[in-house]
This record gives structure tokens, C-alpha cells and sequence, in this order.
């Protein structure tokens, strides 16, 4: 139990660390990302297009979420592709995410579309 705690701290404090409200971050330090996204109960996943590696994601500004949600889809973790802006940071040993190696911390949400670009995604 002491150590599920722990990793959901852990996720927080990275969270809280580069949230939107952070106006001292140089937003040259944060990288484009295109790919899949998918949401639903206990899933927030992206397939990025040009590697192909899967990360958890943590959507500090909640546009993300929000914007997926308002989709209307009938059914949950149907794949959108997006494009953000945001930093990867190591995932923690425990919670949420701990399958994924990496965490795409998302600061910006640039685009979202139910239309996944073939020439691009596969």
C-alpha cells in the first residue's frame, strides 16, 4: 500500500512540476508529438506515428481529456489522432502507467481528429 502511495506521489509531483500553470518553463524545452491517442477507464495511451513507441499519458492541462470526451464516441479507447506539445519523463514503478516506460507529460493540445492519417499512422 505504502508504495502504490508512493507512485501516485510521484506521478503528481512530475504532473505538478510542468502543469499549465508553470509560466517560469521555457516552452522551447517542450517537443511536438504526433500520434494515436486512446482514453477510457484506467487507459490513457499514445502511439506515436514516427517510432511507433507507446507511452502513458499524462494530461497536465485536462484539454485532452476534455476534448476526447466531447468526440461523443459510443464506445471508450477509440484510437484519435492528436498532435501536442510536451515532455516524455520515466514512468514510476507503481500505479498508473507503471507498464509504459516513458510518461508523455502533455502541456498543449495543438489537434485532435477522429481521422487517423494513413500516410502517417499505420
Amino acid at each position: 500500500m505504502q508504495r502504490k502511495f508512493t507512485g501516485y506521489l510521484v506521478i503528481l509531483m512530475v504532473i505538478g512540476v510542468y502543469s499549465c500553470k508553470n509560466n517560469t518553463r521555457n516552452s522551447s524545452s517542450h517537443v511536438m508529438f504526433k500520434g494515436v491517442y486512446s482514453f477510457g477507464a484506467g487507459e490513457q495511451s499514445f502511439t506515436e506515428c514516427s517510432s511507433g513507441r507507446e507511452y502513458w499519458v499524462a494530461d497536465s492541462c485536462k484539454q485532452l481529456e476534455l476534448q476526447y470526451t466531447q468526440l461523443k464516441f459510443e464506445k471508450p479507447y477509440e484510437p484519435v489522432y492528436i498532435e501536442v506539445e510536451g515532455i516524455k519523463v520515466r514512468s514510476g514503478k507503481d500505479g498508473l502507467g507503471s507498464e509504459y516506460d516513458s510518461t508523455l507529460v502533455v502541456n498543449k493540445l495543438i489537434k485532435i481528429t477522429k481521422e487517423i492519417p494513413q500516410d502517417m499512422c499505420n
